[in-house]
C-alpha cells in the first residue's frame, strides 16, 4: 500500500516517513506497515517500514554527526536539550492525543503525567550537565603520579522501545544518551510508532544537528534485527520481553556491544499484617493502570492471612468501580489491550488459570458490553503453587491474590520468581519497613507508595528482569567510556 507520507491523527499532522540525517526519508523499496488503534481496531494509517538499507543510512548519519556533537560543550548540549523539553511541553496535548489513539493508554495519564515526564527526561539531563561529572584528580599513593578520570561519549547508541509507553520509555534513554555527547538511532515499536515521528520534528525545531537523532520505523525482524547486529553501534538499549532480549544479545555479541536491557517482571505487592488498609487497597487497584500493560506492576498480591479477608473484599469491591472504555474520555480508568493477538494471549492465561482451579473474584474474561479489545479487570485467587499464572508475566489487567503467615514467609514468596524488576511493600511500622525491604530482591522497592522515582536514582532489574542500571550518574557510566589518564610527576 502506498505511504501517504503524512496522516492526520486526532487533528494532529504526523509524517510517517523515517527521520534520517535531518531529513524525511521513505523506504527505498516503498515498504510500509499498518498502525491500528486499540480503541476500536481501526486503521490509523500506513507507516514507512525500514529494512537494512534504512538502518545502514541512519547509523551512517549518526556516525557522521558524532565527531561534531561529541565535541560540543556540556553547556551547548544542555541548551539544545532544554529547547527539546520546551518543544515537548508546548505540544503535550498533541502528543497525548496521538499516543492515546496509537497505543490506547489513557489520555488523562498522558496529559497529567506521561508527557510532562517526557519533557523532564530531557530537562533533567540538561541540568545534570551542569554538574562536574569528571572526578577530581587523584594521587597514586606513594608514587606521586596523578590520575584523571573522565567521561568520554561512546559513539552511536541504538534504542529499541516498547509500545506500552513508547515516548516516555524512549526519551528516558535518549535524554542521557544525547546529554553524554552520543548520537542516537531509535527504532520505535511497530504497534505504536507515531509519537517518535513527532519527537523528531520537535528535536529538529529545537536545533539538534542533523544526524544526532534518527528514527527508523519497522518491525523487529526487518528493522530491529539489522540495527542490533550493526557493527557501528557502540551502545544498545532494549526494553521488552526476555525471549526477544536473548535474540538481541546473541546478535550483538560478535560486536561486543555494551547492553542495557529493561525486561519483564512478575513483581510482588507485599501487604503486611500492620498495613494501612486504605493505602494497601489503593496501591493494589492502581496495578490496573494502562490495562495492566506495565512491566513494573505488582501483579502478584501477597497479603498476610491475618488481614486477607478484609483486604481482598475491599480490593474486589474497588476494582468493580473502575470505569472501562474509550481512553480519550478523561473519566476512563481502564482502556483496551494493544492488539487482538495480545488480547487472545491474556484470555488464554486466564482460561488456563481457571482450568487449574483458580477462583475468579472479579472480571475473568472479555468485556462483552464493550467488545473489541477490552478485557475486564480480573482478580484471581486459589491459584495452585507454581502455576503459570503465578510465575509468568501476563502483561494485562490480571492480578492474583495469595496469602502468607508472617513476614518471613511473605518475603520468601515475594522472592520466589526468576524476575526482579520491582517490589512493593505496605506496612505501618518504619522499622519493619527497613528490615523487610532490605530482604526483597528487586531493582526498585516501593514502600507505602508506587511508581515514584527521581531521575537521578538508578533503575534496572535483577534476574531475568534486565541488565545494567540507568538514571543520574549511572546513565553516564553506561553511555560513556569512563577513561583513566595517569600523569607522571613533572620533571624539574
Amino acid at each position: 500500500m502506498a505511504n501517504p507520507e503524512k496522516i492526520t491523527v486526532e487533528g494532529v499532522e504526523v509524517d510517517t516517513r523515517h527521520w534520517i540525517g535531518g531529513e524525511r526519508v521513505a523506504s527505498a523499496d516503498g515498504a510500509t506497515f499498518t498502525t491500528v488503534s486499540p480503541i476500536d481496531e481501526s486503521v490509523i494509517g500506513e507507516v514507512s517500514a525500514a529494512g537494512e538499507a534504512e538502518v545502514d543510512a541512519a547509523v551512517a548519519a549518526a556516525r557522521k554527526a558524532f565527531p561534531a556533537w561529541s565535541k560540543t560543550s556540556p553547556a551547548e548540549r544542555a541548551a539544545v536539550l532544554r529547547k527539546v523539553a520546551e518543544g515537548i511541553e508546548a505540544r503535550v496535548e498533541e502528543l497525548g492525543k496521538v499516543e492515546t489513539r496509537d497505543n490506547g493508554a489513557l489520555l488523562r495519564s498522558h496529559l497529567r503525567g506521561v508527557m510532562p515526564r517526557v519533557a523532564m527526561n530531557f530537562r533533567f539531563f540538561a541540568d545534570y550537565l551542569e554538574k562536574d561529572l569528571d572526578h577530581p584528580d587523584m594521587e597514586v599513593a606513594g608514587r606521586g603520579h596523578r590520575e584523571r578520570i573522565t567521561y568520554d561519549p561512546a559513539g552511536v547508541v541504538a534504542i529499541i522501545t516498547p509500545w506500552n509507553a513508547p515516548l516516555m520509555l524512549a526519551t528516558w534513554r535518549i535524554g542521557p544518551a544525547l546529554a553524554a555527547g552520543n548520537c542516537v538511532v531509535l527504532k520505535p515499536p511497530e504497534w505504536a510508532p507515531l509519537t517518535a515521528s513527532l519527537l523528531a520534528d520537535i528535536a529538529h525545531e529545537a536545533g539538534l544537528p542533523a544526524g544526532v537523532f534518527n528514527v527508523v520505523q519497522g518491525t523487529g525482524v526487518d528493522a530491529g534485527a539489522p540495527l542490533t547486529r550493526h557493527p557501528d553501534i557502540n551502545r544498545l538499549c532494549f526494553t521488552g520481553s526476555v525471549p526477544t532480549a536473548g535474540v538481541i544479545a546473541a546478535a550483538a555479541a560478535p560486536n561486543i556491544v555494551p547492553l542495557s536491557f529493561e525486561l519483564g517482571g512478575k513483581s510482588p505487592l507485599l501487604v503486611l499484617a500492620d498495613a494501612d488498609m486504605d493505602t494497601a487497597v489503593d496501591i493494589a487497584v492502581e496495578q490496573f493502570d494502562n490495562a495492566g500493560q506495565v512491566c513494573l506492576k505488582g501483579s502478584r498480591i501477597l497479603v498476610d492471612e491475618a488481614i486477607a479477608e478484609e483486604f481482598t473484599k475491599r480490593v474486589v469491591e474497588k476494582s468493580k468501580t473502575l470505569k472501562q472504555g474509550d481512553p480519550r474520555d478523561l473519566e476512563t480508568d481502564v482502556s483496551a489491550l494493544i492488539t487482538r493477538k495480545h488480547f487472545e494471549t491474556i484470555d488464554g492465561f486466564v482460561e488456563r488459570a481457571k482450568a487449574d482451579g483458580a477462583t475468579v473474584l472479579a472480571g475473568g474474561g472479555p468485556n462483552t458490553e464493550l467488545g473489541g479489545l477490552f478485557y475486564e479487570p480480573t482478580i484471581l485467587a486459589d491459584c495452585p503453587e507454581g502455576s503459570e499464572i503465578l510465575t509468568e508475566e501476563v502483561f494485562g489487567p490480571v492480578l492474583t491474590i495469595e496469602t502468607f503467615s508472617g513476614d518471613d514467609e511473605g518475603v520468601a514468596k515475594a522472592n520466589d520468581t526468576r524476575f526482579g524488576l520491582a517490589a512493593t511493600l505496605v506496612t505501618s511500622d518504619p522499622e519493619r519497613a527497613e528490615k523487610v525491604s532490605a530482604q526483597l530482591r528487586a531493582g526498585t522497592v516501593w514502600v507505602n507508595c508506587f511508581f515514584v522515582r527521581d531521575l537521578g536514582a538508578p533503575f534496572g532489574g535483577s534476574g531475568q528482569s534486565g541488565i545494567g542500571r540507568e538514571g543520574g550518574i549511572w546513565s553516564f557510566d553506561f553511555y560513556c567510556d569512563v577513561k583513566n589518564s595517569v600523569f607522571a610527576p613533572a620533571s624539574n
